[in-house]
């Protein structure tokens, strides 16, 4: 394979979250120009392939290659360890985006959290869960390290349309360690209120926009406060929704014709787009019972699933003894970001979520990862593998 090379010794996650953070992979959607995933995805399958492992990298579009490396005997039972390659921009931060120094037991960087630490941990993991096992490993260990998930998952989804599968899966998105069954959706719908343009002077005659998206915004308020805080899931609390953009007017002096609002509603396992978009629905209902003028076109601008596993899921209780075995504790928590975790698990891999770094630093403007958590995972990492790669069929 031709790609540029990384060069550090096998195994070491440290090192290897330095050399990937050091490749820059910002997603060219998000930010026009960039190079995307081709490098990161090229240089670690060079890597790989000398550390023997069976490497693939397959288009998920035109110069974005997915990863998919697989350590282990074929044609057996798979446990999947699963990232994405493509970071968010780089504007404003405070640090150099690509260096990747350490200072202290912060290893700083674009991606070193979100999510190069996790990728380095689970290929460092897999490696030393299969030197242990050798010849007697019974199962195999997949890597898949994919494209596009900061936008749409292109990457995910064309992995699964491939038709790579496993029995459970593990993505190393940043929890701090926890582990984290269950995660939030969203759907973003956008709202156009017409109105009729008129002189400011003529109330007779104009038709406020703004008013009226003002006027829905109340009772999508109401909403929020009321009906959504009935509902809880045990890990992830409650949903939410909340105003994103408004856009509208003409000038001062005028009535405003038109009023495009868009909102984002974080749903829970169990709420679905149909919820969130009958919801916004009946809130335009009630504001029209009292203004008949109102005239509003709901649109759904994009929606993904929540992500829930059972904690006494296979996968959930492999990952609690990894971590026991490493002498850590085993905290259940919620995620509050959206991952691809969804997408295993609407076609019935059982996928949750474990890895270093504090979400929470993710596309911010000082973005790190703790060394000694990167060890950490690795270890715990290597744990589940071994055991995975130690079960009978």
């Amino acid at each position: 394979m031709s790609a540029g090379k990384i060069e550090i010794t096998k195994g070491d996650a440290v090192a290897l979250t330095q050399a990937l953070t050091r490749i820059d992979s910002r997603n060219p959607t998000l930010a026009p120009g960039a190079p995307g995933e081709g490098p990161i995805a090229s240089a670690l399958a060079n890597l790989l392939e000398g550390w023997g492992f069976d490497v693939a990298l397959v288009d998920s579009a035109s110069g974005r290659p997915n990863l998919v490396a697989r350590i282990g005997p074929p044609d057996t039972k798979a446990l999947m360890f699963a990232g994405h390659l493509d970071t968010v921009g780089v504007e404003g931060m405070s640090h150099q985006p690509f260096a990747a120094d350490i200072e202290g037991d912060r290893l700083y960087g674009r991606g070193s959290a979100d999510m190069k630490s996790g990728i380095s941990a689970m290929c460092c993991g897999a490696l030393a869960a299969f030197e242990e096992c050798g010849s007697s490993a019974r199962r195999h260990v997949i890597i898949a390290a994919v494209t596009d998930e900061e936008y749409e998952s292109l990457g995910m989804r064309a992995l699964l349309a491939s038709g790579v599968t496993a029995d459970c899966a593990i993505l190393t998105e940043p929890t701090r360690l926890a582990i984290c069954p269950a995660h939030r959706g969203f759907v973003w719908i956008e709202i156009e209120f017409t109105g009729r343009a008129a002189h400011g002077s003529r109330y007779d005659i104009g038709v406020d926009a703004i008013r009226h998206a003002g006027l829905v915004l109340a009772e999508l308020d109401e909403l929020d406060a009321g009906p959504l805080r009935s509902k809880t899931h045990p890990l992830l609390g409650r949903g939410s929704l909340h105003a994103s953009t408004i856009s509208g007017g003409i000038g001062m002096s005028t009535y405003p014709d038109r009023c495009i609002l868009s909102v984002e509603r974080r749903t829970i396992p169990g709420e679905s787009a149909d919820d969130a978009l009958g919801e916004v629905r009946n809130a335009i209902e009630r504001v029209r019972a009292r203004r008949p003028e109102l005239a509003a076109t709901i649109r759904l601008i994009a929606a993904q699933l929540p992500s829930d596993v059972s904690a006494d899921a296979k996968v959930v209780r492999m990952l609690e003894r990894g971590l026991q075995e490493a002498g850590m504790p085993a905290p259940l928590e919620g995620l509050s970001a959206w991952t691809d975790a969804a997408l295993l698990n609407e076609v019935g891999i059982a996928a949750i979520c474990f890895g270093p770094g504090d979400i929470a630093l993710a596309h911010s403007a000082e973005e790190y990862v703790p060394v000694g958590e990167i060890r950490s995972a690795t270890e715990v990492l290597t744990n589940v593998a071994r055991e995975w790669m130690m079960e009978n069929d």
